[in-house]
């Protein structure tokens, strides 16, 4: 108790995660579309509750309008030539992570909030360890860039201890706007 008094962050971000836990689906809907916390440009749709397990791929597409398919690890190359990629984040983006040993078919979560040059927030679903985060939708969860560019091909996310958790290699950004490639 002593450290969650030291840290009101902590504090945070712990409350945020219960309210995201006893209302996921309410929330997605409410957070995507705050007034002032997106561009004009950045349109993000609500997720239907589909009453099952749920993945991260549909939610990402769902959520942001890129309509790409397959695994997540698969989305970064598909963009190429249809979806402006990147490495700096904005409202509707999705980050596309890298495979590794522990979570072989990549992850993609939606940013809905860019903090500052180093902190976001993204909604997502299937994060977790366990059959209590397995599966459901994950509101707002912050995420941090820790790469040593500062150039976002290394993040850590919020994990529900309310600590950051690993480190995650990333691909980049997939925006929501068409790649016109030069030819």
């Amino acid at each position: 108790m002593e450290i969650l008094c030291r840290r009101p962050g902590l504090v945070l971000a712990l409350t945020g995660m219960l309210a995201a836990c006893a209302g996921a689906e309410t929330q997605v809907r409410q957070e995507t579309r705050p007034a002032g916390l997106q561009p004009a440009s950045a349109a993000l749709r609500p997720y239907p509750d589909p009453g099952g397990f749920l993945h991260c791929v549909p939610f990402a597409r769902t959520v942001s309008g890129i309509e790409i398919y397959g695994d997540a690890w698969t989305w970064w190359e598909q963009a190429r030539g249809r979806y402006q990629r990147g490495r700096v984040p904005e409202v509707g983006a999705v980050l596309t992570l890298k495979p590794t040993q522990r979570m072989r078919q990549g992850h993609v979560a939606v940013v809905v909030s860019v903090q500052d040059s180093r902190r976001i927030l993204v909604s997502h679903a299937n994060w977790g360890g366990d059959g209590s985060t397995r599966g459901k939708i994950h509101s707002r969860q912050p995420v941090i860039d820790v790469s040593p560019g500062n150039d976002w091909s290394e993040v850590r996310l919020l994990n529900t201890l309310g600590s950051f958790g690993a480190r995650y290699p990333v691909h980049g950004f997939i925006y929501q706007r068409p790649d016109h490639p030069s030819s």
